[in-house]
């Protein structure tokens, strides 16, 4: 086995194909780290700082922005806006029947024109999102109040940041290996590692070593426990009819089909912290508008999410509600029957159409609660972490380690495809 995977190691960078997709993933992560360092004009740094360590949601933004938000760089929304379009495209597809039937019926030219639409919206929502972040940004003294003009040409260049690093996600997907945005993410996820375990070391004493154990022996476990999830799920076991063409007479096959306990993936843990930390950014920002009856309300709502127990059990809940409704948008059992009995298969012991239906729906239910509470334990991880341990100098979210983990294995299966392809 381990000779195999040296042997694999070994085509990997031989192989002149590969090593070229290789090297575009390499040349295009370098290229973000690069435009993420570079600041947009006029920031106080330890103010930024300071607001940072207050919001929760700007932390979660950090990591969809590849960790160009935490530096006011010129990318510093990220692929965020294709990240909501993206969303919003897909919760389209129930409310437009035209989406749906682009996104389920028209095959890859449904999906291309599916992606194109997307990628229209992102333009106002990333020029909507620079408005809203400079304007809060303006109001928090983070950095000074500008001009029309000025604030007009910050907002371009911070769009314009966010569709580069889009175009960058895209040309490694086609040209490199693995999704491009995922790996943009996964790149500003790991960026923030070293300067966490130096910070976590300088600051370490003989006391708070049997902490930090602790903290490592959770996060070893709490990564075995994404590994093996991500991976899980249930096979249903599918059969296709005899065929008679002719004089050729074929045995009817058998296959499965793959219920993953995961189907909805990071997007719940997404939902539900933008509904709970949003209104705390809205309100945060009318308040220092000066908008009168705003105050109670905002300072009532920053108790609310100051408080770990009341906070992470709303969440959990959250999170459980979102991912039932994130599977029902991406998962249709009506479909899957359609399309099972328009192949000629079905389920053994069950009949197709109606009763298919059902019976899919029935697994994906009973499958998606397992994975719903796991998704909801994992968001509320850091909360559980810090109780334990104390540690909040160096805290990795569940959010951030389910991005980890799922990019990795994805990445895996990519470069050991395009290996294999090369033996054979």
């Amino acid at each position: 086995m381990i000779e195999a995977f040296f042997k694999k190691l070994k085509l990997t960078f031989t192989d002149r194909e590969i090593r070229n997709r290789v090297l575009v993933v390499i040349g295009a992560l370098v290229l973000f780290r690069f435009l993420a360092a570079i600041p947009i004009p006029g920031v106080n740094h330890v103010r930024l700082q300071e607001f940072f360590a207050s919001n929760q949601f700007l932390g979660l933004l950090n990591i969809f922005s590849g960790g160009g938000l935490a530096q006011l760089s010129i990318v510093m929304l990220g692929v965020a806006p294709y990240i909501n379009a993206s969303i919003i495209m897909q919760v389209a597809t129930i409310i437009f029947p035209q989406v749906k039937e682009a996104y389920f019926e028209e095959g890859e030219a449904g999906r291309a024109k599916f992606i194109q639409w997307s990628r229209v919206l992102t333009v106002p929502l990333a020029f909507l999102q620079g408005i809203g972040f400079l304007i809060l940004l303006q109001n928090q003294g983070i950095i000074p109040h500008l001009s029309l003009l000025a604030f007009s040409a910050n907002v371009a260049l911070v769009a314009g940041g966010s569709m580069l690093l889009t175009w960058i996600g895209e040309l490694v997907t086609e040209f490199g290996i693995g999704n491009g945005v995922s790996l943009i993410i996964f790149a500003g996820i790991i960026s923030g590692v070293p300067a966490a375990v130096s910070q976590a070391l300088f600051t370490a004493t003989a006391q708070s070593i049997p902490s930090y154990l602790g903290f490592a022996a959770i996060a070893l476990g709490i990564t075995y426990a994404v590994v093996v999830v991500s991976d899980a799920e249930r096979s249903i076991p599918i059969a296709y009819a005899r065929a008679v063409r002719g004089a050729a007479f074929s045995q009817g096959a058998a296959t499965y089909l793959p219920i993953r306990i995961l189907q909805a993936g990071v997007i719940p843990i997404i939902f539900a912290l933008s509904l709970l930390l949003l209104p705390q950014m809205a309100l945060s920002m009318l308040a220092a508008a000066g908008i009168s009856g705003v105050q109670g309300a905002s300072l009532w709502y920053a108790s609310f999410v100051a408080n770990p127990w009341e906070y992470g059990s709303i969440y959990f809940l959250l999170v459980i509600l979102f991912t039932y409704f994130y599977t029902a948008i991406t998962f249709d059992p009506h479909r899957i029957s359609d399309d099972l009995q328009k192949s000629g298969a079905f389920v053994p012991g069950v009949r197709p159409g109606r009763e298919t239906e059902k019976y899919v729906g029935a697994v994906v239910n009973r499958v998606t609660l397992p994975g719903a509470v796991f998704l909801g334990l994992l968001a509320v991880a850091p909360f559980i972490i810090q109780g334990v341990t104390g540690i909040t100098t160096f805290l990795v979210g569940g959010t951030a380690l389910l991005i980890v983990v799922q990019v990795l294995l994805d990445l895996a299966l990519k470069i050991d495809a395009q290996v294999s392809l090369r033996e054979y």
